[in-house]
């Protein structure tokens, strides 16, 4: 859906294959005026024609480059900033009623402001930046702010200044701190160049060993869980119906059955139903240490 969403009549909206081609090709669509776009969003929210979200979207693709270069100072790339803010833009479409008095634009900068957002959350670090909105608010506000004081390089910042941006964001001193950390520790590509031996570079990727199992010990782990399978299955011969029964309810039964259920139904005492459980895994362990 989301891939089928970036194309429509034939126009890419992912700028992902030449970014200057798509910035010089989204000039082409001429900007509508208040009654041509109140005309098509009306027309659009009864029919949902493609032909008119089309005229929509391609009217206000510039928009969506002009809010992103607002956030260019989070070290993303700009095409994959325009695309999210172009499926924010399609969202807004969908969900903009033209009775309520608002231009389009306006109500498509809050969407396509908070898809780019979004975006750079959770691009920014592998441990979530924020959960509430105030924490999503300084993120953004912290970098705003520190690059008007010319502090984006600092550091560190000296108490005076973590209590005055506390004051102007409404937050504490703690949480400036905590928030200015996590934007000095942002995480580096796996691509990054780290080392160059002549005509070789190398990745940090090249440097990160691979963990997982290979072929030969994922085979060699499902033949001993088979083996183990066949092992316990044959074992449970040495087992009456009572005492498999029993094992299986108190044992490998996701809810165990409680004692007193199974006294119920046997029409013993509890401590009998424990003794029986206790006795059946210690044939079993017998049973086995016999068979190897």
């Amino acid at each position: 859906m989301r891939v089928e969403q970036k194309k429509l009549n034939g126009l890419d909206f992912s700028p992902e294959i030449n970014l200057t081609r798509y910035l010089r090709s989204i000039q082409q669509f001429p900007m509508l005026s208040h009654e041509e776009e109140l005309i098509l969003a009306s027309e659009y929210q009864k029919t949902k024609n493609p032909k008119i979200s089309y005229r929509l979207i391609t009217s206000h693709l510039r928009l969506v480059v002009k809010i992103v270069t607002q956030f260019k100072g989070y070290g993303l790339p700009m095409a994959d900033l325009i695309a999210e803010g172009n499926m924010g833009l399609l969202t807004a479409i969908e969900k903009f009623d033209p009775h309520k008095g608002f231009r389009f634009s306006t109500y498509a900068m809050w969407w396509i402001k908070a898809s780019i957002q979004k975006y750079i959350l959770n691009s920014w670090s592998l441990v979530k930046i924020g959960t509430t909105a105030s924490q999503k608010k300084l993120f953004f506000n912290l970098r705003r702010i520190k690059d008007k004081m010319n502090l984006m390089d600092d550091l560190q910042m000296s108490n005076q200044i973590i209590d005055k941006i506390a004051n102007r964001l409404d937050v504490s001193s703690k949480e400036v701190i905590s928030m200015n950390e996590r934007l000095k520790a942002h995480d580096g590509s796996l691509n990054a160049i780290i080392k160059s031996d002549g005509d070789k570079s190398h990745e940090w990727m090249d440097f990160v060993a691979d963990t997982k199992p290979n072929q030969e010990e994922i085979l060699s782990q499902c033949e001993r869980n088979l083996w183990r399978k066949q092992k316990f299955s044959s074992s449970l011969q040495c087992l009456n119906e009572r005492e498999k029964d029993i094992l299986f309810k108190r044992r490998l039964l996701d809810k165990a059955v409680t004692l007193e259920e199974l006294s119920q139904f046997y029409h013993i005492s509890k401590e009998r139903v424990r003794q029986i459980e206790l006795n059946s895994i210690r044939k079993l362990q017998q049973f086995v240490a016999k068979s190897n």
